[in-house]
Order: structure tokens, then C-alpha cells, then sequence
């Protein structure tokens, strides 16, 4: 090439560049609208025990530092938290206490996102199970399955009869107020490990034959969140493989739920900083945000 049409072709080409450099420094950055965001659900949404509190409502013993959250802070989303500790499913259409409004009541038409953990705490599956079960556990020391004994299929029947239903009506309930907004209901990460770890029995004094049972319970409890949430049109987030080797057996800095006893949270059996963190992480993950 001669040389004059070298340099002609370098002119031009540098031009260019540069026309291309001032468009893409001066051309208007596209604003990007926050997701409106409502986090609902029971004390696993609200991190129960967990510090520091959140102030605005003491009675649902909500923590600010709660897997909603950590979402919200990812994602830049605008958050209403109305997550409380103890919430049944029919607190999504009902006040749980004096000025805690119904749940349902954060969503709305413009809800772009919505989380909850909810299922619980209907007929007192966790509570009941676990303190019968470590009532009978401490009462055996710790030998043979006298809570299985005991009590049967009775957890996981009412589970089926009116848990499954009551969640199916709160899911809709949410929908019916956002029906465009994305819902995603996370199951319960592990509470016990699949099968009794003897040194774990001071701080979970559940008898050895009463782990998998009780593990066995939570598995129950979370197939029934997860049809109720695909019947319903929600995402499921399950947790059955993540959590695992997290449970409150596991040492601090590694597990993500707090024993019975012995605990660094004031309330027990509930996550803790790490399990928000992670419950939050892997919601992004399945959800493909932040």
C-alpha cells in the first residue's frame, strides 16, 4: 500500500476511535429501576436471635441482618421487611399481634420480588417436635427412639391435613396482590444431622434413634412447602443439599443452625448470622440475581 493511503487509512481509522471513545463517555447512563422487594415469613425469614435487631417492630424479633437483607443489599432492591418470628400461615391474612399487620399486606400490585419461609409453625411442627423430643430424649438418656415411640406418624399427618392446605391459601393469597410479582418460598435448611452424632447429645439431647426421625419430620415438611409452592406458581429454594453438614450438630463457624443448648443465640434451633448469609446466597443463586 502507498504510503499517502497508509496514512489516509490511519486518519480515518483513528477518527473513528475516537468518535466511538466520546459517544460511549458522554452517552446517558440507562437508570436501572430497584426491584420492589417484600420479604415475608416466620422466625427462619426474620433471623430470631440473631443481632442486632431490628428496632421498628421488637415483637417479631426480626433481625437486620436477616437473609431479606442481604438479598436486598445485593441486588440494590427496595426492601419492606415484615418478616416475624413465630408467623403462621394465617398471619398472611391476619394480624399476628396488636399493630403487626397482615403479612399480605406488604405486597402489592408494583411487588417485583417476594421471599418468605413459612409452614413451621403451623400446629407447632418445629417447637412441639423438637421439645417433645428432647424432653423424651434427656428422659432416656439418649437411648432408643421414645419420641418416635411416642408419637408416630401424628407430626406428619397434620402436616398433610391442614399445613399443606393453609400454605397453598397463603401462597395465593400473595399472588392474588402481586400476580406478576416473582415468588420464591425457601425450605428449612437441617435442623439434625440424618443420624445421631453422640457427641452432639448435650447441646441436641434428642435420643439416637430420634434424629432420623426427627430429620425424617423436616424432609416431610419440606416436600409439602415445595408442592405448595409449584402448585401455586412459586420458586422453590431448597436447601436439602447445601445445608448439609451444616446442621446444629456442627461446630460454630460451620453450622448455620443453633442447638438446643449451648448455643451463641438467644433464641435456639434457629439460624444464625452464617445460615442468613448463606440461606441469602443461595437464593440468588437459584434465582440468578446479584
Amino acid at each position: 500500500m502507498p504510503l499517502h493511503a497508509l496514512r489516509r487509512l490511519l486518519t480515518t481509522v483513528s477518527a473513528a476511535v475516537g468518535a466511538l471513545a466520546l459517544g460511549l463517555t458522554t452517552a446517558p447512563a440507562q437508570a436501572v429501576t430497584p426491584l420492589n422487594y417484600a420479604a415475608l415469613g416466620d422466625s427462619y425469614s426474620a433471623a430470631s436471635g440473631v443481632l442486632p435487631v431490628d428496632l421498628t417492630s421488637p415483637l417479631c424479633l426480626r433481625s437486620t441482618a436477616n437473609y431479606p437483607h442481604v438479598v436486598a443489599a445485593r441486588t440494590a432492591a427496595h426492601l419492606t421487611d415484615v418478616t416475624c418470628g413465630a408467623a403462621q400461615t394465617k398471619d398472611f391474612t391476619e394480624a399476628q399481634y396488636p399493630g403487626v399487620a397482615p403479612q399480605a399486606d406488604a405486597v402489592t400490585a408494583d411487588t417485583d420480588l417476594v421471599t418468605l419461609t413459612i409452614g413451621g409453625n403451623d400446629n407447632g411442627t418445629f417447637i412441639n417436635a423438637i421439645t417433645a423430643c428432647g424432653t423424651a430424649g434427656i428422659l432416656s438418656g439418649g437411648k432408643g427412639s421414645p419420641c418416635k415411640d411416642r408419637y408416630g406418624t401424628s407430626f406428619d399427618d397434620r402436616i398433610d391435613a391442614t399445613t399443606y392446605p393453609a400454605l397453598k391459601s397463603a401462597l395465593r393469597s400473595v399472588r392474588a396482590k402481586a400476580p406478576r410479582a416473582r415468588v420464591a418460598v425457601l425450605g428449612y435448611p437441617w435442623i439434625t444431622p440424618p443420624t445421631a452424632d453422640p457427641s452432639c447429645f448435650v447441646r441436641l439431647p434428642v435420643a439416637a434413634g430420634d434424629v432420623p426421625y426427627l430429620h425424617a419430620l423436616q424432609a416431610h415438611l419440606n416436600a409439602v412447602v415445595r408442592r405448595a409452592a409449584e402448585e401455586t406458581g412459586a420458586a422453590y429454594v431448597d436447601f436439602a443439599e447445601v445445608s448439609a453438614g451444616h446442621d446444629a450438630c456442627r461446630p460454630a463457624g460451620t453450622r448455620w443452625i443453633e442447638p438446643l443448648l449451648f448455643g451463641q443465640n438467644v433464641v435456639p434451633v434457629h439460624p444464625n448470622a452464617l445460615g442468613e448469609l448463606r440461606m441469602a446466597e443461595h437464593t440468588l443463586s437459584v434465582l440468578g440475581l446479584g
